[in-house]
């Protein structure tokens, strides 16, 4: 596949917003997806921090490889970051979270007469459980969330039940990404808009991932027999298996590769990590 390019006009509104706003909180939760953690972590975000306290949030952890999200957190941890695996979809870790937060918040007025309201960023790329998380913060739903990229919008200022504060932004991209691993990657799990991709060979590439990575999980799901040479074989096997078939019995290859998308995004294939701690 060309390499994808995808930075909607939003988006550069968004890094001047969060470069006007990052002086006035205390600290920044970054919500990466735990399938992919180096592929959803903008370099644009580091950028902007830079020194500001950050929690790294590794979201989806339900749908990764819990082997390969331990060794992530603990890589997290060696280089200095907080990190916490969550459902935020669920809630799962939530309170965790609110009480590494509590902890930052006393470090940082343990020497003020006057308590100020601990303020808060979240930030992330698209599609990465931010407005989900911020619902489970807030404990109502405050922003909007969707399974496509792009669902949220603008600044909020939004209370939360500890009287901390919250300043939600949309999520942002790069404007273009370097390494084309990163491209297939965010897209695999959704961050890119399917309509400016090519389904069928975005699938079978996905599927030549699985088939090297998680074969087990493959044959399992699609009741192969065994792992072909090629993505393209596997993808034909697989919509043989699915009925995925066109009249002359030829192979519906836009029905299967939108079907191994939607299973491997819902979870249904396995607990799958596309990216190793190294």
């Amino acid at each position: 596949m060309q390499n994808i390019n995808w930075y909607p006009g939003h988006m550069k509104k968004t890094r001047e917003l969060i470069q006007e706003n990052l002086k006035m909180v205390d600290a920044c939760i970054e919500v990466i997806d735990a399938r992919i953690p180096v592929s959803s972590r903008n370099p644009i975000i580091d950028e902007l921090v830079k020194s500001k306290p950050r929690i790294i949030v590794l979201n989806k952890s339900d749908l990764a490889d819990a082997a390969r999200s331990k060794a992530w957190e603990e890589k997290f941890r060696a280089e200095g970051h907080r990190v916490l695996s969550m459902n935020c979809m669920s809630g799962a870790g939530v309170k965790e979270l609110f009480k590494m937060l509590e902890k930052m918040a006393a470090d940082k007025n343990k020497d003020r007469t006057m308590q100020k309201p601990y303020r808060l960023m979240i930030v992330g790329v698209p599609n990465v459980g931010k407005s989900s998380l911020i619902n489970r913060m807030t404990g109502k739903k405050s922003a909007q969330t969707g399974d496509r990229p792009g669902v949220t919008r603008g600044k909020q200022w939004l209370k939360l039940s500890n009287n901390m504060q919250l300043l939600d932004t949309p999520g942002i991209l790069w404007p273009k990404f370097e390494d084309p691993k990163a491209g297939l990657d965010l897209a695999f799990c959704g961050s890119i808009k399917d309509e400016i991709l090519d389904v069928p060979t975005l699938g079978m590439e996905l599927i030549g991932v699985l088939a090297e990575n998680y074969p087990d999980l493959l044959m399992e799901r699609y009741k192969l027999e065994e792992i072909a040479e090629t993505p393209l074989e596997n993808m034909e096997n697989m919509a043989m298996k699915r009925g995925c078939i066109l009249p002359g019995k030829r192979i519906d290859y836009e029905r299967i590769g939108k079907l191994v998308l939607d299973e491997f995004r819902g979870g249904k294939i396995g607990r799958i990590t596309l990216e190793e701690a190294k």
